[in-house]
């Protein structure tokens, strides 16, 4: 009896110390090298930001943080090479907010399943747009082109630089908050698209402060309304769109995320959560944030996934108003 005691004594011991270590096993992470790839091409807005916080992990860390540019086909590359790599949380996606919830609207087929192959793990940022239009433009006031559009269906055009994107189905999304219809324009680049903006091609498009604000600072493009649900501290002068004329509840956001390999330990996903997290709560990151006209975005793993099914079903029904696919 008292051998048998010795023995369950041992393997509850035993028991008890292996989950012990699973949190320490957490802590421990990471062993190796991380890589963060990305979608986006070295020095564009989000990439930027992303190695700014890849330099502040590496040193909580202990381990280099490499990021990893993968740009082109619509982001499928990186998410590609991320499929294919490291399922430990050694290998982490920078996404967006077309990823998630505009692409698989868009695409009848995609080479990948935002639910199933993804842990989203928190968002990095977000950025609201401004109505921008030219200068020397008729249009005073959100409410000013809704009219005129109502006025002369298909007359007004607006820009972007693909189908998908934030900015064009921002735009689709206000035609149909407000039952006009507008020409979309693409252009081949955002430099191109602003500088439509600023002579006249356009009647008007969203802009960033990163992508449109160069532009608003010479004079050229004029900021009539902000997409978000209160105005902008470094624009107090600018009204929101509902203030502005345009329809009340009119938001529109671009945002990134890191994503972990579905199936990643609690542990070890609450750990990259935590740290993420403390680095985006740093004064100079959110100096550094505010240089693109970004803000963090502190949110739940739940919260977040929650906001991302609105946001997904509320894409859908754009993209089918406007009858945009991209295959």
């Amino acid at each position: 009896m008292i051998k048998l005691l010795s023995r369950r004594a041992v393997l509850a011991s035993a028991a008890l110390a292996l989950l012990g270590t699973l949190p320490a096993q957490a802590q421990e992470w990471p062993t190796k090298p991380v890589r963060i790839i990305t979608p986006f091409p070295a020095g564009a807005g989000p990439e930027a930001v992303l190695r700014v916080l890849a330099e502040k992990l590496q040193k909580k860390w202990g381990q280099p943080v490499i990021v990893e540019n993968k740009p082109g086909a619509n982001g499928f590359i990186a998410i590609d090479t991320f499929k294919r790599g490291a399922t430990d949380g050694t290998d982490l996606i920078q996404l967006d907010n077309v990823h998630l919830v505009a692409y698989p609207h868009l695409f009848k087929k995609l080479p990948y399943d935002p639910v199933k192959d993804f842990e989203l793990i928190t968002p990095l940022f977000r950025t609201y747009f401004f109505v921008g239009v030219p200068a020397t433009s008729k249009y005073k006031t959100v409410g000013d082109i809704v009219a005129d559009a109502k006025a002369r269906p298909a007359a007004l055009n607006y820009g972007s630089w693909s189908v998908g994107n934030p900015v064009h189905l921002g735009s689709a999304l206000l035609e149909s908050m407000t039952g006009t219809e507008m020409q979309h324009i693409i252009y081949k680049e955002t430099s191109m698209l602003y500088a439509g903006v600023a002579n006249g091609e356009l009647n008007f498009a969203l802009g960033s402060l990163a992508t449109a604000g160069p532009l608003q600072r010479s004079g050229k493009i004029k900021f009539i309304a902000v997409t978000a649900p209160k105005r902008h501290p470094a624009f107090p002068d600018v009204p929101t769109v509902a203030e502005s004329g345009g329809p009340a509840g009119y938001e529109v956001t671009g945002w990134t995320t890191i994503g972990a390999p579905k199936g990643l330990p609690k542990a070890v996903a609450d750990k990259i959560q935590k740290d993420i997290e403390a680095v985006l709560a740093e004064p100079d990151i959110k100096e550094r944030y505010a240089t693109f006209g970004y803000e963090t975005f502190p949110a739940t793993r739940e919260q977040f996934n929650a906001y991302i099914t609105t946001e997904s079903t509320k894409y859908a029904d754009v993209v089918k108003r406007a009858k945009a696919a991209l295959d």
